[in-house]
């Protein structure tokens, strides 16, 4: 009962009544969603800060503390999993929460156990700080994903979500060049402890930020905005009533097989993503006999191209198929294949040659990165999108995690070309797992209550 009411204040915002005014509305929509886009992109970008700033003090620490490459990959995959596990808890608790007090303590409180992390020197100590980091890491995106859905109609949702998206190759662009910096020319506990800092004043601009759903602010939902719907009042009534757990998951999401075959062939896209992002570094220092400076670059140009694979993802998404996710993906499976094996073949010493397949690779990694989650929120309810969404990061980031320990010990035993085999491998089932559900993806123009009840 105390936990409870402690975290009250997490609950949704109360609706208001709605502006009767059109031109009153269609003002304030304006001004709100830009608002809140630009404040989920810069907070989410933050996000990565305190999440992937041990990836480039890892050669550091290794020196300083002599860990193998086997320790290290267990701290990356203890993150994960506990930010997989998370991500479905969160995305459950998000939908039946208010996103601007949900996002930003998440973040406060990644930057406080990334100071934590950086005053610590057992192993055991970096695994219980970097274990509960990864469980408020999962608070942000679900947060994000929904203010997208409930700001965003899904005529244009791919498009916004996907610039909302790049995100992640923002802070993941900038944090290699801050943290490998920092550590080069201090140490790499200041390194961890710089983008702690930032992120605990992004938490504070996000607070001040963001707002709850269209209703809480005496707007029409999206869809009515949008003229996509009547503002009839059966409609406004459903939208005001939070789904229950129960109905979130039994209804909605667990019994939907279109979620799991989405989340499955995540899995593999986040064993590419966060493999290519975690060891990369590495990679490019020990073969390709890259300074530790440039290689540094080379998670800058596979972020990128993350970049411009999720934008093209989206628009192309919304532009060619209609609101149909699944073709880019499948296309984006086969180039992924195509430039890994490039990035295995390719001479050492040719330095911007690899920075250019690492940009390839970014964005045919980062289209389904961003257009896989999309999918699986427009398969259900809107009210359920955050669980949904969720639970494909869920087992997303169990990918993840096999990217950090087994990929860490498959280097260890069999080199760099096991490495490049389970990125390989992973490619395929992409591609094989989504090729048969090519034109299934057009039920998503469906509406989405009639979606969610068809695929409970």
């Amino acid at each position: 009962m105390y936990v409870a009411s402690l975290f009250s204040f997490l609950k949704p915002a109360p609706y208001k009544p709605i502006t009767k005014d059109s031109g009153t509305i269609d003002r304030e929509y304006r001004a709100w969603r830009f608002r809140i886009l630009y404040s989920l992109f810069f907070g989410y970008a933050i996000f990565y800060f305190t999440r992937k700033s041990y990836t480039f003090v890892m050669p550091y620490m290794a020196q300083d503390l002599d860990f193998s490459k086997t320790q290290l990959g267990l701290l990356s995959s203890i993150l994960y999993i506990a930010y997989g596990i998370s991500k479905f808890v969160s995305g459950v608790q998000s939908d039946r929460s208010n996103p601007r007090y949900f996002m930003a303590l998440g973040l406060f409180l990644t930057g406080i156990l990334n100071i934590l992390f950086a005053f610590s020197s057992s192993l055991w100590m970096f695994a219980l700080f970097w274990g509960m980091n990864g469980w408020f890491q999962a608070w942000g995106w679900p947060a994000c994903c929904k203010e997208l859905n409930y700001w965003y109609a899904q005529s244009e949702r791919g498009l916004w979500y996907s610039i909302c998206s790049t995100s992640h190759n923002l802070g993941g662009a900038l944090i290699p060049l801050i943290v490998v910096y920092l550590a080069m020319h201090f140490n790499w506990r200041v390194a961890m402890l710089v983008p702690a800092g930032i992120s605990i004043i992004m938490s504070l601009i996000l607070l001040e930020r963001l707002r709850d759903v269209p209703r809480t602010l005496g707007l029409p939902s999206v869809e009515v905005y949008k003229k996509e719907k009547t503002a009839g009042k059966a409609e406004q009534a459903k939208e005001h009533a939070l789904l229950s757990v129960k109905d979130i998951l039994f209804k909605q999401v667990l019994t939907n097989k279109y979620v799991w075959i989405l989340s499955i062939s995540y899995f593999f896209v986040y064993v590419v993503r966060v493999a290519i992002n975690d060891w990369i570094f590495m990679y490019l220092t020990e073969v390709k006999n890259i300074s530790d400076g440039f290689a540094s670059w080379g998670v800058f140009a596979f972020e990128i191209g993350g970049f411009a694979g999720m934008i093209a993802a989206g628009w192309g998404s919304d532009r060619y198929w209609k609101g149909n996710r699944i073709p880019a993906v499948v296309i984006c499976a086969v180039g992924m294949v195509a430039s890994v094996i490039a990035l295995w073949i390719s001479p050492a010493n040719h330095m911007y040659y690899d920075m250019a397949l690492l940009a390839l690779i970014g964005a045919f990694v980062f289209g389904p990165q961003m257009i896989v989650g999309l999918a699986a929120a427009e398969f259900v309810d809107k009210r359920a999108a955050s669980a949904s969404n969720g639970f494909t990061g869920t087992l997303g980031y169990f990918g993840a995690a096999c990217a950090g320990l087994p990929v860490g010990y498959m280097i260890d035993m069999w080199g760099w070309d096991g490495f490049f085999v389970s990125m390989l491998v992973s490619s395929f089932v992409i591609f094989g797992i989504l090729l048969p559900l090519w034109s299934v993806g057009n039920k998503q123009n469906q509406p989405q209550h009639s979606v969610g009840r068809s695929r409970a």
